[in-house]
């Protein structure tokens, strides 16, 4: 296949809009063979592993734990991060930046990323970020057991595996090599679940995800004294992953975390905080013209569907799908779904509907009652994909709008089974 047929950066924003990224057409053994590759290379001489979302809260964890652990700051230069952004402006556009853990994993693990494939950091560091999403976290975590130094200090953060089982085998190799496991999250855990984590024999801290999050939960579980910066970082960064949207630099961190390399962000925000400077400023304004026309595509194509008593809206693109919702909500909607062009899909809610992490539970996803991430099992070959990106994922739209029926009709079930209790005890 010709480069030039997977790579969206030369086209037009109508049709840019309705494909995937590079990543996507990337085949997996490539894709693993260079994690294996880079895992090694970051863990070569490491003192701690952090495997962690590489969204912005994720890598505020990374950043504090660094803090904490006194590891050395390598923060890049206006100039390297500017000649970095020229020389991808035509390869990675603006498509979608993240702030739910789980949306964000599966993104990645759609391939949605446009650039997927970072090289290691220049400089090696003792604690080192190893990126995951909940859908490959046992896969990271056997390459901490494989490629980590004996007695090394092993974190996880920002990141819920759905059964245990699927991090079963991988979590006991981790828990061979490392010295300790500490897990730090704020999505919602099964009580069986946490329960065989922690009797693994993993420090695992899971904080109320309507307040607080996992930057949160790191902050006030490490023992050690952060600078008052460093709690501000938690609190805009935790601004934006539980859509708050009260301070205005959130948007910016999230933002900064989807479009830098993971290791710069982190960098960053130790040297900076929440404060980002000016650099990094000019960056984001950059990248945010291609944000908003894509945002200004999805937003055309969206519209309204009555679901139990519900206005829930749906549209598809590439976007930034926080925006597309606040849109869409603006004109009604209760809940939206944004459909993504590799086949995942962002679910938001409002006051009025609080169950999107239900209806993400049953299309293969998860996260919150306001902000969740899926993607539909329903792709079985390259036709399929062809199919979704013609029709604007219309098969997935349906499929996801036939989860919302169910969890509508069980809400109603359970609220009617409710009072009929009560009446009866009455």
């Amino acid at each position: 296949m010709y480069d030039e047929l997977i790579d969206s950066g030369e086209l037009p924003i109508a049709r840019k809009s309705v494909i995937p990224g590079t990543g996507f057409f990337l085949p997996d053994t490539l894709e693993e063979d260079l994690e294996d590759e880079q895992t090694a290379a970051a863990l070569e001489g490491a003192d701690v592993a952090v495997v962690a979302d590489p969204d912005a809260d994720g890598l505020a964890c990374v950043a504090l734990i660094r803090e904490a652990y006194d590891d050395v700051r390598n923060v890049p230069e206006p100039d390297d991060e500017d000649d970095d952004a020229d020389e991808t402006a035509d390869d990675e556009p603006a498509a979608d930046a993240v702030d739910d853990a789980d949306e964000a994993a599966v993104a990645l693990a759609a391939g949605e990323a446009e650039a997927p494939l970072e090289e290691p950091e220049p400089t090696p560091h003792s604690v080192a970020l190893i990126p995951a999403s909940p859908h490959d976290v046992e896969d990271a975590l056997a390459r901490v057991a494989e490629y980590g130094e004996d007695g090394i200090d092993l974190f996880v953060c920002d990141l819920a595996p759905d059964r245990y089982e699927y991090v079963e085998d991988e979590l006991d190799a981790a828990l061979e090599t490392a010295s300790g496991v500490a897990w730090y999250d704020h999505h919602q855990w099964g009580d069986d679940v946490a329960q065989s984590v922690r009797d693994a024999g993993v420090e695992l801290v899971v904080g109320d995800s309507d307040e607080e999050c996992s930057a949160d939960v790191v902050y006030r579980s490490l023992e050690y004294d952060f600078a008052p910066m460093y709690e501000e970082l938690a609190a805009v960064t935790r601004d934006h992953d539980l859509w708050l949207r009260e301070d205005p630099r959130s948007d910016d961190l999230a933002d900064y975390a989807y479009w830098s390399d993971p290791a710069a962000y982190v960098e960053v925000v130790r040297e900076y905080g929440a404060d980002l400077p000016d650099w990094v400023g000019e960056f984001l304004e950059e990248r945010r013209v291609e944000k908003q026309a894509l945002i200004d595509q999805a937003v055309g194509r969206s519209e309204l569907r009555e679901i139990g008593g519900y206005t829930v809206g749906i549209t598809y693109g590439r976007c930034s799908q926080n925006e597309v919702a606040e849109a869409m909500r603006e004109q009604g909607a209760d809940a939206s779904v944004i459909v993504k062009p590799a086949g995942s899909a962002s679910i938001r809610g409002t006051d009025e509907f609080q169950l999107c992490h239900e209806v993400a539970g049953k299309v293969n996803g998860g996260g919150h009652p306001k902000a969740a991430g899926c993607k539909p099992d329903i792709y079985d070959d390259m036709l399929d994909y062809a199919n979704h990106w013609v029709t604007r994922g219309a098969v997935t739209k349906q499929v996801i709008l036939n989860a919302f029926e169910e969890v509508v009709e069980d809400a109603v079930d359970a609220d009617d089974g409710a009072a009929d209790t009560a009446a009866d005890e009455a």
